[in-house]
This record gives structure tokens, C-alpha cells and sequence, in this order.
């Protein structure tokens, strides 16, 4: 039977003939009703599909195997601590690691662990027998007790029936208690079963133990997503290489092959991957940010460095949000006891991204930091001098270029203390640099063997220093980089010779460039670290070419938010194997804490007078002076005297010839005589002749 209706309508035809009508057939499709069935499923589909609907089944799901997965957690929980199951896997664990003397640890405590379980079960078999003797004894000795308590109530009270009196008040109390359980029982067997069910349940959402797709959507947005060996796949295959990406679609194993094995390195993971031909490290590096997001992490929770294989990246993930949470406290604020040691010790100066103590030798280290303004760079440069304020023998000389007081607490402990901003600051900060080069130039020309303590030359905020436009009378500039800049030329003597005598120059900075931070100063720390920095170029400045190629990247560093966050450079901090540099988040130690930790360094120390300006042309004692430059030797050429006072001061005695040095000493019973045919001046003389001075001034001033 045809579906169709025929339908007739009357047209006028286009061109009709006289009283002529045309009758047309228009076949139009019957509008039957849709079935029943049809609509009900659209409606089903419709509900299915529904976002209301697909929430409430992710939440019925994901409710459910909370519960399935807490059971399960809780069963192997159980299972481990009654059994060897635990020792076992960990023992697999290191054999598969190839570890295999952490698998003979874990075989040996297994084995006690068995041992020890021997034991127990070996006790249970006596442990009735002795429970039950002990409960008689105790069950005796109680209704002894109370039956002598009964007689002696019974005596005072003169009433026979008292005797039973404290026996009967037990049986009541436990008669009380009978009822008390028969009350709570029934309530208890209804409410404890919930109870478990809602621990189980707790113990599964904790550990998120559901389908991923059934989990909370903040979950499912992939925030702290684990880090799998797919993942990483994926990042790599996604990260805009056209030859990484057709090197991995033609892998047999996609890509797996290029991963090593995915390693856990403090609050994040860590995993070396071997970048098929064609694909240069450089590409990798150059799209972290794409990579980090890839990966499901911000750009700063993810670090690329260089190993030493070839064609190879190293691959370093935080755990989401690990970095944004401090750590702990500096170890000089919680150990009253620490002590310092400037030759054989470390610093503890923080932690580095897998969250391992991070320390610095300081030992013959000349020190640079730099980074942005107001991250960090003047606490990360004190507690340095903090920690090493510890070891007495120490000296500093310290110039603060700032000026608002970072650097108080020094005082009474650093030989010379200058704080400031202005020129004038500038000039003796300067003043105090080139006298270290003259103690400097006066070590060595000591005699050989001779040992002297450190001298810790500190300027913070060098750049004022490098850029102040003054010069003295002989038209030298303070500041510069020329051959005649006084500031620039002093540091530079530093850096070239005093390391071998234990004068060291540390320096920080703001904002590196090569006006305020030239080239062959920077070149000549041999600990470099950099805060937060803006471009490349300044990290290139600041760690130099070497570790930048290698994947330090202060550039990356957030201002603000990586506060006290450095990467340093330095042989004197244990670095990973193939790593150029390493990252370090340094401890905070405030100000009330710095002034703690020094006070203990004064009080290990004798008195020190800090001086807070450099005296310019004071009066010389030249016999004082000869004494000073003869040292501990019993006696000195009278030319090496000579050579001696001249680095002591030039000024005063640059000059001076033999006659001069005869001049001071003759009258004083310290005059020079021969010894071996060579004129010399002898140490005990002068000394002598200094304290018979002394003493004739101290009378004539009693008089």
C-alpha cells in the first residue's frame, strides 16, 4: 500500500485555451505520526548524555571504588605488616636496579623480621597457660583483698554484715558495667560497620584509588599528574620537532626505547632521554615552556640540563606546586653548637631541586652573586658570612653599598664595616679593597711556608662601586673598567694573587651588565651564582658561556616568586654528574637570627674594633712597623726589612733605604749587625726596644 496521498488542484495553465481548465496531480508525502519506541529512545539518549546525569554516575563510581580501592589499600597494608611481603618486593626492586648490595640489606632484615615473627607465634603457645595462672593469682589475691578490707570495716563499724560489704560493691560495679555494654552493644554492632566503610572510604579517596575519568575535575585537569614513561612520550612526540616527531611514529617501541629509567630525585622525578639523530639538544631547550606544559607543569617545575652522553637531555619534573612550598630553616638557626671551618668545611647554604642539603666550600674561593633587585642576593651572600663568622680565625672587611643595615650585625665582629650609598662611601670602600692588596702584597713576601689566617674582602652592592663617576687627585677614576680605575684594579690584584695567600673577594650585584659588572671581574670568581635575571645574556654574564650552554637558566627564574632560588657555579658545591651548574633554594635567616648567630661568633672571638672609615695619612710608629714586617723569624735581611715596609705602606715607606732603617734604630739597643758576614735586625732586640719605650712613656706620663 503506497504511503503517498494524491491530492488534486485546479491550475491555470500558461497558456489556455479559450474556456479551457487544467487539473493537476500533486503527490504529497502523508505526515504519519512517529512511533512511540522512537521517542522514548531519543529521550533515553538525551538523559544519558545529559551533564547532570554523567556527574551523578562519575560520583556513584567514584564513591564506590573509593570504598573498593580503601579495602584494598587497607588488605595490603595488613598483609605487609604480617608478612615478609614488604622486604620481598624491595628486595626485587634492588636485584632489578642492578643495587645489589641494598638487595642483601633488605634479604637480612627480612629474615630477622621472620625470626622475630618465629618468636612471637612460639610465645602464643605458653601464653594461655601463663595468662590463665596469672588471673587466678590476681582473681585470688583481689578477693582476699576486699575480704580484709570487709573485716577491717566490719571491726570499726561493729557489724558483722560490713564483712562482704566491699566484695559486694565489686559485683555491683560489674553488674553496672554488664549493663552498660548490653545498652551500647546493639547501637555499636548497627553504627560499626559504618564506621569501617567510611574509614575505607577515606583511606580510598585520599589516594584518589578511582578511573581517572571518574575522578574530581581539578584531579582530571592533570595538576600533579604522575610523570610515565607514556607521558613523556607524548610531551616529546607533541613538542613542535618535526624530525622528534617522525623519528618517534617510526619507533617499533614509540618512542619508549629513548627513555631511561624514570628515577625519584627529591619532590619531583628525574629521567635521561637519548634524542634520535637529526634532533639536537638545542631544539629541546629552546621549548621548555612547551615541553613543561606537555608534561601538565608550569615552566619553572621543569629543568633541562646536559649530561656528558651524547644527543641527550636530562629531564628534571617537580611534583605540582612542590616549589612554591619553603623549606626548612637554616641549620645555623636550629644547632646552637654548629661551628665553622673555612678549610675542610661547607656552608650550608640551602637545597637543591631534588630536596638534598646543598653546602659551598668557601675554602680559596673567590665569590659572586647576582641577580634582579630584592631577590634575595644580600641573604644569600650572609649567610654565607654568617656561617663562616663561626670559624675564629676569619677575618673580614666589609663594604655595604646600600646602606640600610643588612650588614649590622657585623659589627664588633668584621675589622672594617662600611655602609652607605654615596661617592664618599664609594672612595672607602675602595680605600679599604686596596688596603687588602697591600696585606695581600705583605703575604707574600712572607717566607715561604708561612701561614696566614683568611681575609674575607665583602662588597655588597659593587655595582655603586663600579659606577661611580669621582676621581681622586691624580685624576685616577674610583669606578670604570680601565687600567687606572682604582676600585676595578684592586679586585682585579685580588683576584689574580690573593687566593694563594687567603685573601678572597666576594662581591654582589644587581642586574649584571659590562658597565657595572666587567667582564674580567665576573671571569675571576670562582664560585659564580645568579638569582632571577631578565635575558640570556645577562645569565651569560652572570654564570658565563659554559654553564648556560649547559642549561642554567636564572633567566627562567621567576622574580618575586623564586625569591632566594640561585644557580650557581662552582667546583665548591657538589654538582650532578654532566651538569654545568646545579639549582639551589636557599635557607632564609632573617635579621633577628643573624644577630644571634653572630653574637655566638663574638663570643668564640677576642674583641674586635670595627672601624667605619679608613683614616687617611695617620702618623706611622716605624718601630712598631719593623716589628710587624719581621714577623716570627728571629731575624731578618736588613733588605727584606726594606722590601717588607714598603708593601706594609708605600706611602710611608716606599723610599726608604738603609740609612733610614738605621736612623729609626740606632739609640734603641736594636741596632743591625752582621750575622754570617750579612747585615740583619734581630726580632728579640726590637722587641725589647719597643716594650723599654713603652714603659718609659707610661712613666713619663704618671709623672
Amino acid at each position: 500500500m503506497s504511503d503517498n496521498v494524491v491530492h488534486l488542484h485546479k491550475t491555470p495553465d500558461t497558456n489556455p485555451a479559450p474556456d479551457a481548465k487544467v487539473t493537476t496531480l500533486t503527490v504529497v508525502p502523508e505526515q504519519r505520526p512517529v512511533p512511540l519506541w522512537v521517542r522514548s529512545g531519543k529521550a533515553v539518549r538525551s538523559a544519558v548524555t545529559h551533564e547532570r546525569t554523567r556527574t551523578a554516575g562519575r560520583l556513584a563510581v567514584r564513591h564506590t571504588t573509593y570504598v573498593l580501592g580503601g579495602t584494598r589499600i587497607v588488605a595490603r597494608r595488613t598483609w605487609d605488616g604480617r608478612t615478609a611481603a614488604r622486604y620481598e618486593r624491595m628486595l626485587r626492586a634492588a636485584e632489578a636496579a642492578g643495587n645489589y648490595e641494598v638487595a642483601q640489606e633488605w634479604e637480612e632484615r627480612g629474615q630477622r623480621y621472620r625470626e622475630a615473627r618465629h618468636r612471637r607465634r612460639m610465645d602464643l603457645l605458653t601464653s594461655p597457660v601463663d595468662a590463665a595462672k596469672g588471673a587466678a593469682a590476681g582473681v585470688g589475691l583481689g578477693i582476699g583483698g576486699l575480704l580484709v578490707l570487709g573485716i577491717a570495716l566490719a571491726v570499726a563499724t561493729k557489724d558483722v554484715t560490713d564483712v562482704v560489704t566491699p566484695l559486694m560493691a565489686v559485683v555491683r560495679f560489674i553488674r553496672l558495667m554488664i549493663w552498660i555494654v548490653q545498652v551500647v552493644w546493639g547501637p555499636l554492632i548497627t553504627v560499626g560497620p559504618l564506621l569501617a566503610l567510611l574509614g575505607l572510604w577515606e583511606v580510598g579517596r585520599r589516594a584518589q584509588a578511582a578511573p581517572y575519568w571518574a575522578l574530581p575535575d581539578n584531579v582530571r585537569s592533570g595538576e600533579g599528574e604522575p610523570i610515565t614513561p607514556s607521558i613523556v612520550v607524548k610531551a616529546l612526540r607533541d613538542l613542535g620537532v618535526p624530525a622528534l616527531r617522525n623519528a618517534i611514529k617510526e619507533m617499533g617501541d614509540a618512542g619508549a626505547g629513548m627513555l631511561g629509567p624514570i628515577r625519584i630525585a627529591g619532590c619531583g622525578v628525574e629521567v635521561d632521554v637519548t634524542l634520535p639523530s637529526g634532533v639536537s639538544t638545542i631544539e629541546v631547550q629552546q621549548r621548555r615552556r612547551k615541553l613543561a606544559e606537555n608534561l601538565t607543569r608550569h615552566e619553572h617545575e621543569v629543568f633541562i640540563t646536559i649530561p656528558q652522553a651524547a644527543r641527550t637531555v636530562r629531564l628534571w619534573v617537580a611534583d605540582s606546586g612542590a616549589l612554591d612550598e619553603p623549606i626548612g630553616p637554616s641549620p645555623l638557626t636550629t644547632d646552637d653548637t654548629l661551628t665553622a671551618d673555612y678549610a675542610k668545611g661547607r656552608a650550608p647554604w640551602g637545597q637543591d631541586l631534588r630536596g638534598d642539603a646543598a653546602a659551598l666550600s668557601l675554602y680559596q674561593r673567590h665569590l659572586l652573586i647576582t641577580g634582579l633587585s630584592n631577590q634575595g642576593k644580600t641573604v644569600a651572600l650572609r649567610s654565607l658570612a654568617l656561617w663562616l663568622s663561626l670559624d675564629k680565625s676569619v677575618q673580614f672587611l666589609m663594604g655595604d653599598l646600600k646602606g640600610v643595615g643588612d650588614w649590622n650585625m657585623f659589627d664588633g665582629l668584621a675589622t672594617t664595616l662600611i655602609q652607605g650609598p654615596t661617592d664618599e662611601h664609594v672612595i672607602q670602600v675602595t680605600e679599604m679593597v686596596e688596603g687588602a692588596v697591600e696585606e695581600m702584597n705583605r703575604r707574600i713576601q712572607a717566607p715561604p711556608g708561612t701561614t696566614f689566617p683568611p681575609l674575607i674582602v665583602l662588597v655588597d652592592e659593587a655595582q655603586v662601586a663600579f659606577m661611580c663617576p669621582l676621581k681622586d687627585d691624580d685624576k685616577r677614576p674610583y669606578g670604570g673598567s680601565k687600567a687606572n680605575s682604582r676600585y676595578f684594579m684592586a679586585v682585579r690584584k685580588i683576584h689574580n694573587q690573593g687566593r694563594a695567600v687567603n685573601v678572597l673577594m666576594w662581591q654582589g650585584t644587581q642586574d649584571p651588565t659590562d658597565q657595572n659588572l666587567p667582564k674580567l671581574v665576573r671571569e675571576g670568581a670562582h664560585t659564580r651564582a645568579s638569582l632571577a635575571l631578565g635575558t640570556e645574556s645577562q645569565a651569560r654574564m652572570a654564570l658565563g658561556d659554559k654553564a648556560v650552554d649547559g642549561g642554567a637558566a636564572p633567566n627562567l627564574l621567576r622574580p618575586g616568586l623564586d625569591r632566594g632560588t640561585l644557580v650557581v657555579a662552582s667546583d665548591g658545591i657538589t654538582i650532578p654528574a654532566g651538569q654545568s651548574s646545579i639549582t639551589v633554594r636557599t635557607h632564609y635567616i632573617d635579621d633577628e637570627a643573624a644577630e644571634a648567630i653572630t653574637d655566638r661568633a663574638k663570643a668564640m672571638r677576642d674583641c674586635v674594633t670595627t672601624l667605619h672609615v679608613i683614616e687617611r695619612g695617620e702618623d706611622r710608629d716605624p718601630l712598631a712597623d719593623i716589628l710587624t714586617v719581621l714577623g716570627d723569624a728571629a731575624r731578618v735581611l736588613t733588605q727584606d726589612v726594606l722590601r717588607r715596609l714598603a708593601a706594609l705602606n708605600a706611602e710611608a715607606y716606599g723610599k726608604w733605604s738603609f740609612v733610614d732603617l738605621k736612623r729609626v734604630l740606632d739609640g734603641t739597643g736594636a741596632e743591625p749587625y752582621k750575622s754570617d758576614g750579612r747585615m740583619v735586625v734581630g726580632r728579640d732586640r726590637v722587641a725589647r726596644a719597643l716594650a723599654h719605650r713603652d714603659d718609659e712613656g707610661s712613666a713619663s706620663a704618671s709623672e
